[in-house]
């Protein structure tokens, strides 16, 4: 197996006398879809934030490529090609579509039209929007026009998925995203993160939903008090393991071995 794709090694980020992350380190394969679970207080979010560019560490490095990455805004992370769906969407729910798909991407015509009237190229838009939509397989959602408040939660979240898979050329972080969903809903995001990855681009997947991470973590980092605890294979421990090594109710193998 190649090295990590995305690694951090010692990310350190405190909020007063709160440390949310204490000398975390974190690894994503390439190509694999990697859950991140922990107890609510843990610190994953601020890791995610961290990796994401939204919250700047005050120590610590991450590398991808064997790079190492310096992120002011998450705006530097997408330039790297992470792209990020928050569980809140980030979307403008009386927007359209295609206008959410290319939020802060817009497109522009060209020539004078583009460079000095500022015009967008809507029809571009449009067609790259509905493009992306039906490589992931959401044929239900016919009008690229149509406002986003319109959609059922499941498909509000396969447009976020596929805004994120067209624009995250290296890695995707999805946050929560099976959470506010019904049980259908929630089958057709997992088989959307299972397209992603079968694409080659690597998913971390945060979620509290054991059977879903289970369902589809090639592997599972377990978050506590701050750091990395492990990482387990799902075809080696059940869900109750996990759930274990996160509450601290029981060590896993090889920190048990270690202490």
């Amino acid at each position: 197996m190649t090295g990590p794709l995305l690694k951090a090694r010692n990310l350190v980020k405190r909020y007063g006398k709160v440390t949310a992350l204490d000398h975390c380190d974190f690894d994503l394969m390439p190509g694999e879809i990697l859950a991140v679970i922990g107890d609510n207080g843990a610190g994953k979010s601020t890791l995610i934030k961290a990796i994401s560019g939204a919250v700047l560490p005050d120590s610590g490095e991450i590398h991808m490529d064997g790079r190492r990455l310096h992120f002011a805004s998450p705006n530097d992370a997408r330039e790297a090609g992470i792209e990020t769906v928050y569980q809140t969407l980030a979307m403008s729910p009386a927007l359209s579509i295609a206008d959410n798909m290319f939020m802060g991407r817009e497109l522009r015509k060209s020539g004078i039209m583009g460079k000095v009237f500022r015009q967008l190229d809507r029809p571009e838009m449009e067609r790259i929007a509905r493009e992306k939509l039906n490589d992931l397989g959401l044929m239900t959602i016919q009008n690229i026009n149509q406002a986003v408040e319109t959609l059922s939660g499941g498909q509000r979240q396969g447009v976020a998925v596929a805004r994120a898979a067209a624009f995250g050329s290296k890695v995707i972080i999805l946050d929560e995203p099976t959470a506010a969903l019904g049980v259908k809903e929630s089958r057709r995001v997992l088989e959307l993160i299972l397209d992603v990855r079968s694409r080659g681009i690597p998913i971390i997947l945060i979620s509290h939903n054991m059977p879903h991470v289970f369902e589809v973590a090639d592997r599972i980092h377990v978050h506590r008090l701050g750091r990395r605890l492990c990482v387990i294979d799902p075809k080696d421990h059940t869900m109750s393991d996990a759930v274990a090594f996160m509450t601290g109710a029981k060590e896993p193998p090889e920190v048990a071995m270690t202490a």
